[in-house]
């Protein structure tokens, strides 16, 4: 028996549901890409991603997933030869590490944890450590996606100034940017990378660079510099350059219309949007985790991402209840990863998601876990709905309904030709 036939849900943390504006934005016939209105499409995304970044630096966009951002970042602004620190809370800033030590970077990675966050204190002291000025750069991601841990960005800044260290602030925000503040210039981040199909709505192929003024001064400099990835090179009078050659012009067209929802929404109310979500989520899994055979990865709550959520199974292979989740019921859960492989699920709640899609995702989660006898405390869902109720409750009461939205003025008239008239 299968109840999946209908609109799949995607609920895994990126590649995200695309909003349909989107892919009818990029439904169209490719158009010139030397002069026209291209040109106003790239000048207004790269205008654009400034004001999500909130930066006033130099933004670059390269057809390149996230792992492209990276490298953009490192290649720019170091030569080899030249040490990172590594601040590990999962998967993904090691990674960005292991990229590094390719390009003949030293790196050094501070001892890290899948459950914890970044410690500021340690940091600091390592820093202070460094006297001969040796670490060029610090690198973090703000939210892991494989952990789901949020680390503290402006705590992470205040140890590196604490320390009166001089290296350069790096920040990996592919799986934060447009689902939680992001502040580049006001936290003093040197260079933040992200890529399109998280928190923008995007599909994967798009991945963005934002430099700020140390970081370009370093460029200068910078020995890794290679024809694709060179800022200089982007800089440039022509169009045909700000990509390296032709533009990813229909990506760009749904960019473009990413931006504008996010605009029309405002950035503040995306992020309280995904905070409710998030709370909601975490809600259910507090109640599923009675049972004892499921928990937070995140051991620190404050530390929990409001992008994604990943549940440890104790005791239980996840793989029977992400195919249960998918194959009967048409919800794709995201799998562990990194340490976390086999032994953890994980609940995207970023970019184009609603109350609807999240309770439809719980509900599946929760009719997952009764169909194959896991162990969990009943009631998940209600405690979403809950939290929901208690963000977003209903104003005036039933006496001020016709006053208010037209949906609860048609809810508040009287029945017509209502049964037994």
């Amino acid at each position: 028996m299968t109840l999946r036939h209908g609109r799949e849900f995607l609920a895994i943390p990126g590649p995200t549901t695309v909003p349909d504006e989107v892919l009818q934005a990029m439904h169209r016939p490719a158009i010139e890409i030397y002069a026209g209105a291209l040109l106003d499409t790239t000048y207004s995304c790269l205008d654009d991603l400034r004001r999500v970044f909130k930066t006033e630096g130099r933004t670059y966009i390269y057809a390149a997933n996230g792992h492209g951002a990276w490298e953009a970042a490192l290649s720019n602004t170091l030569s080899r030869g030249d040490r990172v620190l590594v601040l590990g809370s999962g998967l993904f800033a090691p990674a960005w590490g292991e990229m590094a030590a390719s390009q003949g970077i030293v790196v050094e990675e501070m001892p890290a944890s899948y459950r914890h966050p970044v410690d500021p204190a340690a940091l600091e002291e390592r820093l202070r450590a460094d006297t001969a000025g040796e670490i060029k750069a610090v690198l973090v991601v703000q939210v892991d996606t494989a952990s789901s841990i949020v680390n503290d960005i402006p705590a992470v800044r205040r140890a590196i100034d604490a320390a009166g260290h001089g290296a350069l602030f790096m920040v990996d925000a592919i799986a934060s940017l447009a689902t939680m503040p992001f502040d580049m210039d006001g936290w003093g981040i040197d260079v933040g990378v992200t890529g399109s199909q998280k928190g923008l709505m995007t599909p994967p192929g798009l991945s963005f660079v934002a430099a700020g003024k140390r970081a370009l001064a370093a460029h200068e400099t910078a020995d890794l510099r290679t024809f694709y990835w060179d800022w200089t090179q982007r800089e440039g009078p022509r169009h045909y350059n700000k990509y390296c050659g032709t533009p990813p012009e229909h990506l760009l067209f749904g960019l473009r219309k990413a931006l504008d929802l996010l605009f029309a929404e405002g950035l503040p109310a995306v992020f309280e949007r995904h905070r409710i979500l998030a709370e909601a989520t975490r809600r259910a899994v507090a109640v599923w985790a009675e049972g004892g055979a499921l928990s937070f990865n995140v051991l620190v709550p404050e530390a929990r991402a409001n992008s994604v959520t990943t549940v440890r199974l104790e005791g239980h292979d996840p793989a029977p209840l992400l195919r249960y989740a998918e194959e009967v019921c048409g919800v794709v859960l995201g799998i562990g990863i990194g340490d976390l492989t086999n032994k953890a699920f994980r609940i995207a709640h970023m970019g184009h998601v609603n109350a609807p899609m999240m309770l439809g995702t719980l509900g599946v989660v929760e009719t997952s876990l009764a169909a194959l006898g896991i162990p969990h405390g009943k009631g998940g869902v209600q405690a979403a709905i809950d939290c929901f109720v208690e963000a977003a409750p209903a104003s005036g009461g039933t006496d001020s309904a016709a006053g208010g939205s037209p949906a609860a003025a048609r809810a508040a008239a009287p029945a017509v030709n209502a049964p037994g008239e």
